[in-house]
């Protein structure tokens, strides 16, 4: 039996480790992989019937949807996003998503969509939760706290001067007017000594450098700096998520306020230790005790809401490899 795993194309100037996190989970219930397969090309694929389980964010060439008929899918974590649901779910996409019922989705928002349009779907969690394989004992636990891409969606220098057509966008929607206004909301979020003192990690990194072997490589080296945290404070679901699932105490900076982003979220934000930051103003709220800022002395534990949600993932991926050996 034939098994294929996601692999992702580069934007013109990075990747996101994150998506390759995302694929570390789908593999554990791999018995083995024969084929990497471009989740923006899934029309394409024309090589042996393959199993592959479609996990993430679908999809960026939302003209290269449906998958071809040589993929057997298994719809788990399954996330269509707003800006790509309008072309997506054509008649001739809800009737093939029809035929590999039920559709598993990452968040509420997609499960709602597809309930809609009479596909039967429920939400079903992200699988980076289902990551505890990574887990390490508490003795191993040491004294590293990672700052993750907080606020990673707000204008910096690097994104608005990147191109020209970049910068020229920017100055149409004032974007370039709010450069620095990143580094002036975290300073009231982060006390000056964590923020000193911290680990700074970066999702997004530059294109053109890595094979993708190599990018799997980085990500379980992630994971396992990630397991043995202290704590882990970001605004990327696909490090916070697998926090959880390691037992590694996170908290969850929420910047985002555009549809585009927060649809995301849906059913899976108030898994977290969050922060709720206004965009605006960069006043913010949490939702566990914080008296003023967050400092190297504050302990927390997490929610400890996402087991059933684990659980089921599993049973899923478990049940789908079964059905196919």
């Amino acid at each position: 039996m034939n098994y294929s795993l996601l692999k992702y194309p580069e934007s013109k100037y990075a990747f996101n480790i994150g998506d390759y996190i995302q694929s570390l989970a789908a593999k554990q219930f791999l018995p083995h992989v024969d084929n990497y397969i471009n989740r923006e090309e899934l029309n394409s694929y024309k090589g042996e019937q393959t199993n592959v389980i479609l996990n993430g964010w679908f999809t960026h060439n939302v003209y290269n949807w449906i998958p071809s008929r040589e993929i057997n899918p298994l719809f788990i974590s399954f996330h269509i996003n707003h800006s790509a649901a309008p072309i997506m779910l054509t008649d001739e996409a809800v009737t093939y998503l029809k035929k590999h019922e039920p559709i598993g989705c990452r968040d509420q928002y997609t499960a709602d969509l597809l309930l809609d349009k009479g596909v039967n779907a429920y939400f079903s969690g992200c699988l980076t939760l289902t990551l505890d394989n990574y887990k390490v004992s508490e003795e191993e636990r040491g004294e590293d706290v990672y700052i993750v891409d907080p606020l990673y969606g707000y204008a910096n220098k690097q994104k608005v001067f990147s191109s020209l057509k970049r910068f020229i966008r920017s100055l149409l929607n004032g974007q370039v007017l709010q450069i620095g206004k990143k580094r002036r909301h975290l300073r009231k979020i982060f006390s000056k000594s964590i923020w000193t003192d911290s680990i700074h990690i970066n999702h997004e990194l530059p294109a053109g450098i890595y094979t993708h072997e190599q990018k799997f490589e980085m990500a379980e080296e992630l994971l396992r700096k990630y397991a043995k945290a202290k704590l882990v404070i970001t605004s990327r679901i696909h490090c916070a998520l697998p926090c959880l699932a390691m037992g590694t105490p996170v908290i969850f900076i929420n910047g985002f306020d555009a549809f585009i982003d927060t649809c995301r979220f849906d059913g899976i934000i108030d898994l977290f230790n969050r922060v709720d930051v206004n965009t605006k103003t960069g006043e913010f709220t949490a939702n566990f005790p914080l008296s003023e800022k967050i400092t190297k002395d504050l302990n927390i534990q997490n929610l400890e809401k996402h087991y059933s949600i684990a659980n089921g993932l599993k049973e899923s991926c478990n049940n789908f490899i079964s059905r196919k050996k």
